[in-house]
């Protein structure tokens, strides 16, 4: 089988610049995707007996036309100009600190944050406009409430004394007096979670009456928790079928979340994060103008996985768009099957140089789906190629078999009935539990405990 030379050297692009200010950080990323300094080193935090764990992130990308802020918050040549932008994220893993990442990482100019709050949001609930009174601290950068964000980084708040308790809300809130002086910005579009924008500095606000709600994420790229130092995190590379198509909006049932509940449910796993580095749209191979959507998963390896602070495990699953998106030609889906082996191989090559272990979960069947499935079964035949090797070769550090979880015993090219959306790609909250639910959970415990290895 040939190898292509090039997977490898989206690996290794070189970083462009660092600034580090103590305690707040300006990281470098490339000028195609973004990669955060492997350090995470930061200052004062050395002496640290906990250590910085990412316990939410999304995966930062260039915003399609048709997920920018809806008027009139994006004008001709400018974004949120003197705007309040409210949202609410689900953290995985608690803590008593925390910190909140903002990425530029595709703006088309510099970011200048006028000032961000993170607060309790109301009732706890994910995807409201209120706050629980009394409950907003301040975000600084190197003691200074205001930052700007170069083209093509992101920055890292200074520490918040906050009580974080695992899988609850937290509302973030940054006002933006001068806006971004461009129309490429950097958001998260499937967010599956209502975030709020209103004109004018309402940070803290204890609720946004007259908001516009919109179901996206803006800038807002990780939050990190202290935590002991036995914590860590699983990040997850994958797609559509990660990031939550098909799953309850403001819901939090993506399959991370449903696994996030299971890992808090066992002493074991709870100091376990759960890192969803998936998009909608995302490919394995390609960028976008060949399908796709979002960086890359091998060009984005490291600014997703390999540098976020805390990670000890991925999960691969990742590659049904690369099928689906290349010609139903038997070259072709010989080529793609092909491309993907060898970037699977490089994924785990690079991690396991960084010590993360690699698992790597099957394709999930797509047997009538309009824009996948061609009447040759060619597509299918790859996906089945595929899982072969994903099964038997051997590469993983173990195997998640999906396939074999929601596929339709009767008809093994489709989704079980109950588990489908409705478009037989994607799955329901149904199907993304019986996902989580097939997850060993003694795969993220360094102990050989009896309990986990029995019931899970």
């Amino acid at each position: 089988m040939t190898r292509k030379p090039w997977l490898l050297a989206l690996l290794s692009a070189a970083l462009v610049w660092t600034i580090t200010a103590t305690p707040a950080v300006v990281h470098a990323v490339t000028t195609t995707a973004g990669v955060r300094s492997s350090s995470q080193a930061r200052g004062p935090d050395r002496a640290m007996s906990a250590h910085w764990v990412d316990t939410w992130t999304a995966m930062p990308q260039l915003t399609e036309p048709g997920n920018m802020p809806p008027a009139p918050f994006t004008g001709t040549s400018s974004v949120l100009v003197d705007a309040t932008l409210r949202q609410t994220i689900h953290v995985t893993l608690g803590g008593r600190q925390v910190r909140i990442e903002f990425s530029n990482a595709f703006g088309g100019t510099d970011l200048p944050i006028t000032k961000a709050i993170v607060a309790l949001p109301a009732g706890g609930q994910a995807g409201v406009s209120g706050l629980v009174p009394g409950s907003a601290r301040a975000l600084t950068f190197g003691g200074r409430s205001s930052i700007t964000v170069p083209v093509g980084a992101q920055v890292v708040s200074d520490p918040v004394a906050m009580d974080v308790a695992p899988l609850t809300n937290l509302s973030v809130s940054m006002y933006l007096a001068q806006g971004q002086a461009s129309t490429n910005i950097t958001s998260h579009p499937g967010s599956r979670t209502t975030s709020y924008l209103l004109a004018g500095d309402h940070t803290t606000d204890s609720d946004l009456p007259g908001a516009t709600a919109v179901d996206h994420w803006y800038f807002i790229s990780a939050a990190e928790v202290a935590a002991p130092r036995r914590a860590a995190g699983v990040a997850i590379l994958g797609d559509s079928l990660t990031d939550g198509r098909g799953s309850t909006t403001n819901g939090n049932d993506r399959w991370p979340d449903d696994l996030a509940a299971r890992l808090q449910e066992h002493p074991a796993t709870r100091e376990v994060a759960v890192l969803n580095q998936a998009a909608g749209g995302n490919c394995v191979l390609h960028d976008p103008g060949q399908g796709c959507l979002g960086p890359n998963a091998v060009g984005r390896l490291d600014r997703d996985v390999l540098s976020q602070p805390g990670r000890r495990w991925l999960i691969v699953f990742e590659g049904v768009n690369d099928i689906g998106t290349a010609a139903a030609t038997p070259a072709a889906q010989q080529q793609v099957a092909q491309d993907l082996i060898t970037a699977y191989e490089q994924i785990i090559t690079q991690a396991h140089a960084s010590g993360v272990r690699v698992y790597g979960a099957t394709i999930t069947p797509f047997g009538g789906n309009s824009l996948y499935d061609d009447p040759q079964g060619l597509r299918q035949q790859t996906r089945e190629q595929v899982n072969r090797w994903i099964r038997t070769s051997g590469w993983f550090d173990a195997v998640l078999d999906f396939d074999r979880v929601v596929r339709d015993p009767a008809n093994p090219g489709q989704i079980l009935p109950a588990y489908d959306s409705g478009d037989h790609l994607h799955l329901n909250p149904q199907g993304y539990r019986a996902l989580a639910a097939s997850v060993p959970l003694r795969l993220f415990t360094n102990a050989a405990d009896s309990f986990l290895s029995a019931s899970s």
